[in-house]
């Protein structure tokens, strides 16, 4: 459970979307002490003009490899974060050639009592899941 939510403009192979997202989930494994087999990721793919991220003021250029990350999680310490978003600027730039220019991420918080993942119940309430 973190669950990771891609935001991107259309033109990637599926190759590179599954190194994409394959990388997402590492940095997210090794930053947040999940297990391997803790993988929700969903991804949307919009047309150019359909997709505005601008820098923010940083001076960063932006193309049309941008990634917006939307991440909600249960809450991590403020280390983890710092941890995982350097894991993903270095990795996406090795793996995908993401320019770190062009990876935008934003996490939420939520508690255990914000997450079903089937049949109706309340896993980390009921016990089912730590």
């Amino acid at each position: 459970m973190p669950l990771i939510k891609f935001d991107l403009i259309k033109g990637r192979s599926d190759e590179q979307l599954k190194a994409l997202l394959d990388t997402v989930h590492q940095a997210m494994v090794e930053a947040f002490d999940v297990p391997q087999s803790d993988r929700y990721q969903c991804v949307t793919q919009h047309s150019k003009g359909e997709l505005v991220l601008e820098d923010t003021g940083l001076g960063y250029p932006r193309s049309s490899d941008v990634v917006l990350l939307t991440v909600f999680s249960r809450q991590r310490a403020k280390e983890k974060k710092v941890e995982f978003y350097r894991l993903l600027a270095e990795r996406l730039q090795a793996n995908c050639g993401l320019s770190p220019d062009d990876l935008i991420v934003s996490l939420f918080e939520n508690s255990d009592a914000d997450w079903s993942f089937g049949r109706g119940r309340a896993q980390f309430l009921t016990g089912e899941l730590r």
